[in-house]
């Protein structure tokens, strides 16, 4: 039976990445034989300019009736003073599928461990996860903004805390078996809900262990001694911040993917950058972090490991030949890099 992936290109330099991808699909398609039914829609700026919306009601009906979501990248200044910015689509997405988990896998490739701002002895063989909760906290609390006081109310209920740290013990469980909770456990009510809650939850997951770090502490480790985690889970507003800090090891955004998942509908699979319109339509953006977001999709909507194996590694073994892209120090183009990627997969 076809499984039904919707393509959301968006803007800037989504579209570019999104053609990429989708060829390397398609090869996997082939291979594996494989039965996907992929269909684009408009979003973010793309839905303004189209349909007057970020998300138009064609492209919200699309994703709720898909097995799986790729996202390319949104917005740019042509959108700023727009009645609804491309981000609002986003966020409007997230709420309407439930998206309460973004994954974001943090791992440095060794033919780019000297781009890493990080000393090399501290990055070679990083590789951990990040687990961010993404629809609660004080980013949907009720907000008041006065004259000379301002507030904004962060509210996390325990059925909330239970089901993202069930989320990343699950995922605890394919790897090193360690869970890293980051929290403010000293000074947050909400943290101390956190804190007491991960602790309950870890007794279902006797084969893993618990930790807690503050989150001030967490940020200093992730500079000092990454390969200290496996994975790391935290609440929505400490997760951005945590989970940007962590994309900047390997030392370009082009190369990071991320995932995120609702309890019983589709997921959502994007690059972490953004729409980069300044290099937009030069055919220089690195589609790699598109691209391993398709294997992300491929093992962890389809379960099929294999064939996202085979993209990963068919990715580590152009980049190890000095196939990069300009952000990587190298010369390939968005097309040099494909081609290369889509060579490896045929064995050619």
């Amino acid at each position: 039976m076809s499984k039904r992936i919707v393509a959301l290109p968006g803007d800037g330099i989504g579209a570019e990445i999104m053609d990429s991808t989708l060829k390397i699909v398609a090869e996997i398609m082939v291979q594996d034989n494989l039965d996907f039914d992929i269909e684009r829609f408009a979003f973010g700026g793309a839905g303004i300019d189209e349909q007057g919306d970020p998300l138009p009601d064609s492209t919200l009906k699309a994703c709720e009736k898909a097995d799986a979501i790729l996202l390319g990248a949104i917005g740019g200044p042509k959108w700023d003073n727009a009645p609804k910015r491309p981000e609002q689509g986003l966020l409007g997405l997230r709420k309407a599928l439930g998206l309460f988990a973004n994954i974001r896998p943090i791992s440095v490739p060794d033919a780019v461990v000297h781009l890493s701002p990080l000393k090399e002895e501290n990055v070679r063989g990083v590789d951990f996860v990040v687990v961010r909760e993404l629809t609660g906290g004080i980013y949907f609390g009720e907000k008041q903004l006065g004259e000379t006081e301002a507030s904004d109310l962060c509210t996390y209920s325990k059925a909330e805390i239970q089901r993202i740290i069930r989320k990343a013990f699950e995922i605890a469980q394919t790897r090193s078996k360690k869970v890293t909770s980051v929290d403010k456990a000293n000074v947050l009510a909400t943290s101390k809900l956190w804190r007491q809650t991960a602790e309950e939850v870890a007794k279902e997951f006797p084969d893993c262990t618990l930790e807690h770090q503050l989150v001030d502490s967490a940020a200093m480790v992730m500079i000092q001694k990454p390969k200290a985690f496996d994975v790391i889970v935290t609440e929505n507003l400490f997760g951005d911040i945590l989970s940007d800090e962590a994309s900047v090891i390997p030392g370009s955004l082009g190369m990071m993917p991320s995932a995120s998942h609702s309890e019983s509908g589709p997921s959502l699979y994007e690059p972490i950058h953004g729409s980069a319109p300044d290099i937009a339509n030069q055919n220089i953006a690195n589609p790699m972090s598109m691209i391993l977001s398709a294997a992300m999709m491929l093992r962890q909507s389809f379960g099929l490991e294999n064939s996202a194996k085979k993209i990963e590694e068919a990715c580590d073994r152009v980049m190890n030949q000095g196939i990069l892209t300009t952000d990587l120090g190298g010369k390939a183009t968005t097309t040099d890099f494909t081609e290369a990627v889509l060579k490896e997969l045929r064995g050619a």
